[in-house]
């Protein structure tokens, strides 16, 4: 993980992410990422430029955005452990609600050693 990028920008790169997984067409614009996310427009531009100078995305004539490989390696790992925490916690009795609220706030801060006992224990789960 970048040293410099927040929990914000993880959420922006993860968002990306997850409109380029949904859209037939991987396009991925500005008023999306505004709606998913809940910020303003202009709150998306500043962050997507940040995210250019970083190298993480490009933009497209049209307003597309677009991940740079190294973008995409991260939003990849966000969005694999948002999926992972999730499951976790529905498989320990969390509601799906209270999981995927949940799951957006520790995939930002878990640990690998952490994490990879999750992954364990999720196998584990689905074997029994």
């Amino acid at each position: 993980m970048e040293k410099n990028l927040t929990k914000s920008f993880e959420d922006y790169l993860e968002a990306i992410y997850m409109f380029e997984l949904e859209s037939k067409d991987k396009k991925v614009h500005s008023q999306q990422i505004a709606k998913y996310l809940g910020v303003s427009k202009p709150a998306v531009t500043s962050a997507m430029n940040k995210l250019i100078d970083e190298g993480l995305i490009e933009k497209e004539l049209y307003g597309q955005i677009l991940l740079t490989p190294k973008g995409r390696e991260i939003a990849l790992n966000v969005y694999t452990k948002h999926i992972t925490l999730k499951e976790f916690l529905i498989n320990i009795g969390v509601s799906e609600e209270t999981a995927s609220i949940d799951c957006c706030k520790i995939e930002h801060i878990i640990s690998e050693e952490t994490f990879n006992c999750i992954i364990n224990f999720n196998k584990n789960f689905k074997n029994k």
